[in-house]
């Protein structure tokens, strides 16, 4: 039936009335007051609605999506496959029968809440007794890890927790006292104040340090606490007080402090930054990955690394955050914990008001795999739970959405707690022996602030990543701006950035501060509290961290030279320099540069290719059999392919990094491979391949990670250009990736023609990464048109100015009547080339070719003779492009690209400067049909030679118009994309 029915005699009804419903347990918030002697609930697939027999209306919602009202608890949603039976049943009818009377006796004399509870019992002993069957995603709303089964806290607690004050005071008055000085440089004094404890039990028993057993564990915290790092920092002797007080201010290099984690404004201190939202979870899921490809492989011993990752629980919503979560499942990272700060608050207000994000997230995790921790309520409310012999009190707690939860510890009053949650529920006489008081601490020391408890979590964590076989996840309950009476649990909390003299006060009593209250209401110095360094806190601080391998965190990057001292020569990177008279593409040069790359010794074992499930498109098949594609257990399956020279092979050991469709996830990888040299101290060199068009514009604020991470390495832009990568349409055809490179300071972006180009820029690109030690990032396009490829041209500074972004590949004819100058790059160079020839052939015209490798380069080095000009006017010195094109030649530029890259040097080119590019959106077509739409043909770079000749006054305009007619271009051009169309 599509309809259920339930009928309840309601008399005074409390706020939520529990109702029977398929043996389940739920309750239905009531609307109205009054008596009501009856109500009748109708439930459909689509919509419910309620009725009294008074005719009185109370609500209705016709949206399925509503259905939340009705099961406050994700695992209490039924299904409309609910009567749908297995009959296949390989056990005995009869004992089955026993099971089913067994269970039907415990809901009619216990009811289905006992029954629940029963059946979770049940299937954790089979779990025990391993019984190979799946686990309920969601389970009871209590602690995972029972009192009784808590260790004794190992270190001293009380010292702690007056350390861990001493930073939450130093942490919040940085903040505030930052946007006294500086009203609007912003902070945030809320996240930290929330998941401090945890911090601490972290810092002090497991966090390991990159002095110990191995290169130590790797953290990424919530960008927003990082106040709270500096402010332990600040404890620990290794950030000055000037430091401290400019926080956000660090124009001045070495003398501020980072809004939140940046090693490439702090490179000696963050390892990983993390504040856009949702990269961080997943940089940390691929990290961990990335630690056992380093193990398997024999570069590293990672097996004491692990990665401890926090998550705010409004940055679960992310999409990178889900996809992090399944990476680590399905790979089975026991090296990896997730802590998630479930504090029930986004920026403006509730993750989810109406639900339960605890009980959601256990669902997502579970059914990814993960070991769940759930620590929600502290010691007093854990004893009131243990003494619930009939479940009421459960029921309650799991009905309860997490926007009342959020209110009442706003609120603060222990009446509240004690009228909402005891005795609206018939439960008042569970809490008679409590003060208000007391309620109020049971209620606002949630688990995630229970230090037994959070050290209970983390101690678990910490076995299941010594001798379990899944990820980790700790579910903790906390509140955001714990210890700050007027922030604590407030909507607003995550928007105050300072706090009023009368906030100090009490917050200094309450964090025992011995500091006056003419000290405190002064933002200086005076306002930071640090024990003298012979101190008992400072010590014991200290001590702590020795035993555990040292400060964190801390990010010590050693010369790449020291670790690997031979880079690959010319034996390597010489072969393409004869280029090719069988036509072929620069993916394809590509791909047999790589080969010999990762056949060159200790070198080439550290070559990392990184692929989006795209490698046959590349040409990369052949890599399979000869390096293995990487897979942590192995390969046991036999593949389709097995017969075949190039099957597809995994192995433990694999060397490639075969992603799947996850650009996301492999440059989240490449973030791991590229940073390995600092993580671990072993450099590994990511090459990641990709449709260019699905790299850039997807992983942009990755790549930006990258950056600054310092990542090292290569990211290779295939099937480039919009008209090169010909039939694939509007979303895949790539025009402006390279000018969105030149956005991040630390990507050269490159876009050679010819084969040897490419290896002279990646030549260099190895020599400035590895042998130079500079924290740089190559994009380089590649394309698939293959193409015969010209003998390098001799020169003894053609590679130099290769790399500085352009070079003169071949000089205009002599005895021609006039000149122009033609710049070509990527596959547009045959336009160019072929307009030469027409151009001398037709119109006695000879032509200057300048291959282009970098309009990003140019406008980069111009850019810095611009600022030393303007600085120093007597300056002569000339950018390279200026050098180049400076005279008053006419200059064409053409390329695969906007006309807006090549406009980038517009400034510094003399004379007639005339540039053809691909504005506009891609579509499919023939490559010769793309160009004449696009008007980068090789006839409209002969016409806009013509142009400029004309524009100059040098031939007469009759000549063009006779071009335009002779080559058939039109000048009104039909473009169905066009917004004025």
């Amino acid at each position: 039936s599509r309809w259920s029915f339930a009928t309840v005699g309601l008399s005074h009804p409390p706020p939520r009335t529990p109702v029977e419903r398929w043996r389940t347990t739920m309750a239905l918030p009531a609307r109205v007051t009054g008596t009501n002697r009856a109500l009748a609930i109708a439930v459909s697939k689509r919509c419910f609605a309620a009725q009294s027999e008074t005719k009185e209306k109370l609500w209705g919602v016709h949206s399925s999506l509503d259905l939340e009202e009705l099961y406050p608890v994700p695992s209490m949603l039924f299904s409309n496959q609910r009567n749908i039976v297995n009959e296949i049943r390989p056990v005995d009818k009869e004992m089955a029968k026993d099971w089913f009377e067994s269970l039907q006796s415990v809901v009619e004399h216990s009811g289905p809440n006992r029954a629940r509870f029963l059946l979770h019992m049940l299937l954790d002993e089979a779990a025990r007794l391993d019984v190979a069957i799946g686990q309920p995603t969601i389970t009871p709303f209590y602690n995972t890890i029972p009192n009784s089964q808590e260790k004794p806290y190992p270190g001293d607690l009380e010292m702690e927790k007056k350390i861990c004050n001493i930073i939450r005071w130093n942490a919040a008055v940085m903040v505030s006292d930052a946007n006294k000085r500086a009203p609007g440089v912003g902070g945030h004094i809320g996240t930290f104040a929330g998941i401090a404890d945890f911090i601490e039990v972290l810092q002090n028993h497991f966090l390991r340090g990159k002095e110990g057993d191995g290169m130590g564990d790797s953290l990424y915290v919530q960008g927003h606490s990082s106040p709270g790092t500096y402010a332990r920092a600040f404890l620990e002797g290794r950030l000055s007080i000037n430091r401290c007080l400019n926080y956000r201010q660090e124009v001045v290099a070495g003398e501020g402090l980072s809004s939140y984690p940046h090693p490439r404004l702090m490179p000696d201190f963050w390892e990983n930054p993390t504040v856009s939202m949702g990269l961080g979870p997943l940089v940390a899921a691929h990290q961990a990955r990335y630690f056992r490809y380093l193990h398997m492989r024999g570069l590293k011993d990672t097996a004491n690394s692990r990665v401890w990752c926090f998550i705010g629980d409004g940055e679960m919503d992310e999409a990178e955050t889900v996809s992090a979560i399944a990476v680590g499942g399905r790979e089975r990272l026991n090296n990896l914990c997730f802590v998630v700060n479930c504090n029930y608050q986004r920026l403006d207000g509730p993750v989810r008001g109406n639900s339960k994000v605890i009980q959601e997230f256990e669902g997502l995790f579970r059914g990814a795999g993960y070991d769940v921790i759930k620590l929600v309520w502290g010691s007093t409310m854990s004893k009131l739970i243990d003494e619930d012999h009939d479940g009421q009190l459960i029921e309650v707690l799991e009905t309860m959405r997490d926007g009342d939860a959020q209110r009442l510890s706003a609120k603060n009053d222990g009446a509240l707690i004690r009228k909402e949650i005891f005795e609206d529920h018939g439960l008042a006489d569970r809490v008679s022996h409590l003060k208000d008081a007391d309620l109020v601490e049971a209620w606002n020391v949630p688990g995630g602030h229970d230090w037994q408890k959070i050290y209970a979590a983390l101690d678990q964590a910490a076995q299941n990543a010594e001798s379990g076989t899944k990820p980790t996840v700790i579910l903790a309950k906390t509140l955001k701006g714990f210890g700050l009476e007027t922030f604590q649990g407030r909507n607003i909390v995550h928007q105050k950035k300072s706090i009023t003299d009368g906030e100090l006060k009490k917050f200094r009593d309450q964090m025992k501060i011995p500091l006056t209250d003419d000290q405190i209401v002064m933002p200086d110095d005076e306002n930071f509290f640090r024990p003298p360094e012979d101190s008992a806190e400072i010590k014991y601080l200290k001590d702590r961290r020795a035993a555990l391998g040292g400060y964190y965190p801390v990010r010590i990057a050693p010369k790449i030279s020291d670790i690997v001292p031979d880079l690959p020569g010319d034996e390597v990177y010489g072969f393409l320099d004869k280029g090719s008279a069988r036509p072929m593409s620069t993916t394809m040069a590509w791909g047999q540069l790589l080969r010999r790359m990762m056949k060159s010794g200790e070198f080439g074992k550290r070559v990392v290719p990184i692929i989006t499930d795209e490698a046959r498109t590349f040409g990369l098949e052949g890599l399979f059999k000869e390096f293995k594609i990487y897979a942590a257990t192995g390969q046991h399956y036999v593949p389709q392919d097995h017969t075949e020279m190039l099957k597809y092979s995994e192995a433990p050991n694999g060397q490639l990094l075969q992603e799947g469709i996850s650009e996301a996830g492999a440059m989240s990888t490449w973030i791991a491979a590229g940073s390995s040299y600092s993580s671990q101290h072993a450099p590994t060199l990511p090459f990641f391949v990709y449709y260019s068009m699905f790299g850039w514009q997807r992983v942009a604020d990755l790549i930006w990670q990258a950056a600054d991470t310092r990542c090292r390495g290569f990211l290779m832009g295939a099937t480039a250009g919009r008209t090169t990568l010909n039939g694939e349409g509007l979303q895949h055809q790539d025009g402006h990736s390279l000018l969105t490179a030149t956005t991040c300071p630390a990507v050269r972006a490159w876009d050679p023609a010819f084969s040897w180009e490419v290896s002279s820029i990646i030549k260099n690109g190895v020599d400035e990464m590895w042998g130079k030690d500079k924290d740089v990032i190559y994009y380089i396009m590649i394309y698939n048109e293959n193409l015969v490829m010209p003998e390098k041209p001799e020169g003894a500074h053609i590679d130099e100015h290769i790399v500085k972004g352009m070079y003169k590949y071949r000089e205009a004819p002599a005895g021609t009547k006039h000149t122009v100058r033609l710049l070509g790059s990527g596959c547009i160079m045959q336009q160019v080339l072929n307009a030469a020839e027409v151009l001398k052939e037709k119109y006695d015209i000879g032509a200057e070719i300048w291959s282009v490798t970098s309009y990003g380069e140019l406008h980069r080095d111009a850019v810095k003779h611009q600022r030393a000009r303007r600085l120093n006017p007597v300056e002569t010195s000339k950018p390279w492009v200026e050098e180049c094109l400076g005279d008053g030649t006419v200059t064409i530029a053409t390329s695969d690209y906007q006309t807006a890259l090549p406009e980038l040097l517009r400034r510094w080119v003399g004379g007639e400067y005339e540039v053809l590019g691909t504005d506009g959106f891609g579509r499919s077509d023939t490559r010769e049909a793309l160009r004449r739409f696009f008007e980068i043909d090789s006839e409209h770079v002969v016409l806009a030679a013509l142009s400029g000749l004309s524009k100059t006054g040098v031939i007469d305009a009759s000549v063009v118009a006779q071009a335009m007619e002779e080559m058939g271009i039109d000048a009104n051009r039909h473009d169905i994309c066009e917004i004025d169309q």
